[in-house]
């Protein structure tokens, strides 16, 4: 573990896509699991922040995913209970519009199967956002976000597909009232079943 850990950080794979962006910026993997874990969230990839402070979700949608999730910051940063593990370990980079860029792929294609590999004790899985929800799903991943995370139920109790945090989706959680009504309460007894476990 201690080894993939070590390569995964030193992987510079995507050096030059990155300089090339708006940000150009190099690239800082942040990797945040150990093989005890027992919840999973497979997320996008770290954004800006993140990438400076070399903790996951050490931003605004951080604090809204705990919150959805029911985890004090303790628990959550718990890497023998928690696994956090991106599609891209690295932040993308902004295009010339300032938006972020999405995960590169290659890292998905390079790292995530070892990483897995090591998550043997995994009992419940979050997908957070489309890139997440189309890899882990597959076919069964529906054609959109909203739709993937309205059939939850199909995927319980062992997998959630969740939108991104961001505040950016405050509007979609505005529209979408059934997600903060029916799916966070059965997703934190959930998740307290596995973290209290």
């Amino acid at each position: 573990m201690e080894k993939l850990a070590s390569e995964i950080a030193a992987c510079r794979i995507c050096a030059s896509a990155f300089a090339a962006t708006a940000s150009r910026h190099a690239p800082r993997p942040v990797v945040w699991f150990r093989p005890p874990a027992r919840l999973l969230i497979a997320s996008q990839a770290p954004g800006l922040r993140v990438h400076e402070a070399g903790t996951p979700f050490w931003d605004r949608s951080g604090a809204r995913l705990r919150d959805w999730l029911g985890l004090s910051e303790e628990e959550f940063y718990d890497r023998s209970r928690v696994a956090i593990l991106p599609m891209a370990f690295c932040f993308p980079g902004y295009d010339s519009a300032g938006s972020d860029l999405p995960p590169p792929r290659v890292c998905a294609e390079t790292w995530r199967e070892s990483a897995m590999a090591k998550l043997a004790h995994i009992e419940l899985t979050l997908l957070v956002g489309g890139y997440a929800q189309r890899w882990h799903l597959g076919r069964k991943a529906a054609r959109n976000v909203t739709e993937t995370v309205k059939a939850w139920r199909e995927h319980a109790p062992d997998i959630f597909s969740l939108p991104h945090p961001s505040w950016r989706n405050t509007a979609w959680l505005k529209q979408n009232e059934w997600f903060e009504a029916d799916l966070l309460p059965a997703l934190r007894r959930r998740v307290r079943e596995v973290i209290s476990a």
